[in-house]
């Protein structure tokens, strides 16, 4: 799978020129919606089946600022698994340097109940399950 990059907006950046934090959040959704399209499952094929993937919790652990015009490369993996639930891990760095430390955990979820994804989608449920075993 290709890392994932991200610049750093001037928008993205406080007062004092450093990354707003809460922009990680959303690099993290970026770098996980282009992974899952590389894996051939991007959402709208997924959501098309009316199956969803809320996320159910998400943290960072900032490592060093990053500014206005850095690359950010994100490195996205599943990291634990099972039929009704997964979690990412996110590695960002720039310049081989990192800067953050990314976690988050979905459910699946039809007509808002939860639903066995290996059941409802086992091709996607096996295209994970083999990510996660490298």
């Amino acid at each position: 799978m290709n890392v994932y990059k991200h610049e750093v907006k001037y928008y993205e950046c406080d007062r004092m020129g450093v990354t707003h934090h809460s922009n990680y959040i959303r690099f993290m959704e970026e770098a996980r919606v282009d992974w899952l399209d590389q894996l051939g499952f991007g959402f709208e094929k997924i959501e098309a089946d009316n199956v969803f993937s809320p996320v159910i919790s998400i943290s960072c652990e900032y490592k060093h600022p990053t500014t206005f015009k850095d690359i950010i490369d994100i490195e996205v993996n599943i990291s634990k698994m099972t039929e009704m639930k997964f979690d990412f891990t996110y590695t960002m760095r720039v310049e081989g340097k990192i800067v953050c430390l990314g976690h988050s955990s979905h459910c699946f979820i039809e007509n808002g109940r939860p639903v066995a994804i290996s059941k409802r989608l086992p091709e996607f449920y096996n295209s994970l399950k083999e990510r996660l075993s490298e």
